[in-house]
């Protein structure tokens, strides 16, 4: 074979290869870009997640479960069939997410079940309406939130009590309480949300060198800085449920803990919670 037929040759091998090579590329092209869609997608889902615990998890719950008496759950079926007909938004749940969290609410669309923490409902967190947040982060929270969508279920909002509710009175005499019924009201009610799984609360088990809560009661009684009513554990307890910021943690902020409890729970809920925490040694 002369020279210049084995360079044809050649040629002609390289550009079969290279149209080979490109009509392979082009085949996998859509799987290659799916896969990387996916991986950058979960990355957001995590910084989202990260952002989520440290500035929604206060209000919204570490699951996304809600806080009864002051915000709604979003890790919620509900929330992700029905939400955007109840405010009437026309666009996507994840952009109502973005709007939302990005400017705030001023009021409460369900203040009946809802009040949120204070005036605004809900701090705008964006910084572009004065909040500590980047769009993009806004963004990932939103995309953290709507991972929730393929698995979760309805949460049932608690009922108000048929009867007589337990009032704000801490000196009045309660039933005998159970524990159990205790804790298991303490999770239903969202409270481990802030006081065990998440620092946002006065932590309710013992660690770093501190007794339970059911200790500390007696403990905080005798603080010079207790600025509350109690002269009891059991009532400072009760002051703790239903008149919060009467006397708060150093450490801790006013206005985080709902103060609606004295008008949903009974006595026999009341009793019952105390008996839990006070097993909390």
């Amino acid at each position: 074979m002369k020279r210049i037929q084995l360079e044809i040759f050649l040629g002609i091998l390289t550009i079969l290869a290279t149209s080979a090579l490109i009509l392979y590329y082009g085949i996998t092209e859509p799987e290659r870009m799916a896969a990387n869609a996916a991986a950058a997608q979960a990355r957001q889902i995590e910084v989202g997640a990260a952002l989520y615990e440290a500035q929604c998890s206060r209000c919204h719950g570490v699951q996304g479960q809600g806080i009864p008496g002051l915000c709604p759950p979003l890790n919620d079926r509900y929330f992700f069939d029905n939400r955007l007909k109840d405010v009437g938004w026309s666009g996507a749940l994840e952009d109502y997410i973005v709007a939302t969290a990005s400017s705030g609410r001023l009021a409460s669309t369900r203040p009946q079940l809802y009040p949120g923490q204070g005036n605004p409902a809900m701090p705008s967190f964006s910084d572009q309406y004065g909040g500590p947040l980047r769009p993009d982060q806004i963004r990932s929270i939103a995309t953290f939130i709507m991972n929730w969508s393929e698995t979760a279920t309805l949460v049932e909002v608690p009922s108000l009590p048929a009867g007589p509710t337990v009032g704000v009175e801490i000196t009045k005499e309660l039933p005998t309480g159970d524990v159990a019924n205790g804790e298991a009201l303490a999770t239903s009610l969202a409270c481990t949300a802030c006081h065990i799984l998440a620092p946002t609360g006065p932590a309710w088990l013992a660690g770093d060198g501190q007794p339970g809560i059911g200790a500390r009661a007696t403990e905080r009684l005798q603080d010079p800085a207790y600025t509350g009513n109690a002269t009891t554990p059991e009532q400072y307890l009760f002051e703790a449920v239903v008149d919060p910021n009467v006397y708060v943690v150093a450490g801790y902020a006013a206005n985080i803990m709902p103060g609606a409890y004295g008008s949903q729970l009974t006595d026999q809920d009341m009793a019952d919670i105390i008996a839990y925490l006070l097993s909390l040694k």
